[in-house]
């Protein structure tokens, strides 16, 4: 199991067990109490707490942690599919298959280990998933928990292919909130934005921040690093920074579509926003032994 330097160790722990299906998970704590647990179902955050063990992802009550249905909350990744933008199942197959704890990964930076208690994991295509999508390829998933509670995730996608290959991308953000109703997203104003409720037509963000009173389901493009959550009632704010992720979805299933969802319950749409580090319109195409990198980091602070 990777740790980051024996000094560390006494502040920062990994622990890795089992859940009741027997899969395997990764619990990730920092010296003061905050803690982020990992699922090799899909290379999944399930839960990301603060010290004061407040969760702030939003899991389904109706929630499946069986395979290979991927769980409705945490941070689902879409790979090599976002949507269903192609031939692919909905927001492709990496979130659906059973990832391995990565012994020996290629070095990231030292700031991306250094007081942080991490993780690496490994997705390679099985034979099953090249008769879908016919490209070899690695990805390594590295989440991290920092001293001050910060999660970050780095994807790190080599094609090890003699071919080129494209896709797209998202760590699928399912952030909890008080009341869908009073919360606002800034950042996405002036952007334009995909709406997948008028078939991907392209419209302009107008207002000067994104509030919510019915469905929505966007992609805003190239848009800020920096997205900010405002949760009033709660009286805090979720940071989301990107790297390599031009785009961010944004996904309230709202009233009528949570009856729909088999794996959500009709009135927890109020209580959660998915706002989504992706890269979509552009695809992302590696040519042989090349090597993309994604990163999201993820940030809570209290707000007036």
């Amino acid at each position: 199991m990777n740790h980051s330097g024996a000094e560390s160790d006494k502040r920062t722990a990994v622990e890795v067990t089992k859940d009741k299906n027997g899969i395997g998970q990764v619990v990730l704590r920092n010296p003061r109490g905050a803690s982020a647990r990992v699922s090799l179902h899909g290379g999944q955050v399930l839960s990301w707490r603060t010290e004061h063990d407040e969760e702030l992802l939003f899991t389904s009550s109706k929630a499946i942690f069986k395979p290979p249905k991927a769980v409705r909350g945490g941070i689902p990744i879409c790979f090599p599919q976002f949507g269903s933008r192609g031939l692919l199942e909905q927001h492709g197959f990496a979130r659906n298959k059973i990832w391995v704890i990565d012994e020996n990964p290629p070095p990231l930076h030292p700031n991306d280990s250094n007081g942080k208690a991490y993780t690496d994991l490994l997705l390679k295509p099985s034979e099953e998933d090249m008769k879908v999508w016919p490209h070899s390829f690695e990805f390594r998933l590295r989440v991290s928990l920092a001293e001050d509670g910060y999660l970050t995730m780095i994807s790190r996608i080599r094609n090890i292919n003699c071919k080129p290959f494209s896709f797209s991308f998202a760590y699928r953000t399912y952030v909890s909130i008080s009341d869908i109703s009073e919360v606002r997203v800034e950042g996405l104003e002036t952007f334009d934005y995909l709406d997948n409720l008028c078939d991907k037509e392209r419209f302009t963000e107008q207002g000067d921040a994104l509030t919510f009173e019915s469905e929505v389901d966007r992609v805003y493009l190239s848009s800020l690093d920096v997205i900010a959550v405002l949760d009033h009632e709660r009286k805090r704010t979720f940071t989301i920074r990107r790297e390599g992720l031009p785009d961010v979805g944004v996904w309230n299933p709202w009233e009528k579509m949570s009856k729909s969802i088999a794996d959500f319950g009709d009135e927890e749409y109020k209580r959660m926003l998915c706002v989504d580090g992706a890269a979509v319109e552009k695809p992302i195409t590696l040519r042989p032994g090349e090597e993309w990198t994604g990163r999201l980091e993820l940030s809570v602070v209290p707000s007036t």
